[in-house]
């Protein structure tokens, strides 16, 4: 898929829904209608919602945060979690900075975890 930018995610996501309705899809998802609704209108999820609406929308976080793309998704939760609030705007430069600091955080502490490594 082709890079997407944070504020295109809304868009892609209620593209992909079609006509079929919010509270069925945001289950599938994993996350409430109103937090679907909210994204679907250019609000900015937090890092959790951000990771079930990449896979749900099958896409890498670093296609959306142009990133490097070497922490792949997994069925874990997040180890490192970040909340912003729906009211705030931020710039997409610090938006891209922030979410690349926080896969390569767990990129480290995923290397960290594993048993006969230092």
């Amino acid at each position: 898929m082709a890079k997407v930018t944070l504020g295109e995610m809304g868009a892609l996501v209620r593209e992909r829904r079609g006509p079929r309705g919010v509270r069925d899809t945001a289950t599938e998802i994993g996350i409430s209608p109103a937090t679907l609704s909210r994204v679907e209108n250019g609000k900015q999820p937090d890092l959790a919602t951000f990771e079930k609406l990449c896979r749900w929308l099958e896409i890498s976080p670093s296609d959306v945060l142009g990133g490097s793309g070497s922490v792949p998704l997994s069925g874990q939760p997040a180890i490192a979690t970040a909340h912003l609030k729906a009211q705030r705007q931020i710039r997409p430069e610090l938006a891209k900075a922030l979410g690349e600091m926080i896969l390569r955080a767990q990129a480290m502490l995923a290397d960290d975890s594993r048993p006969g490594e230092a």
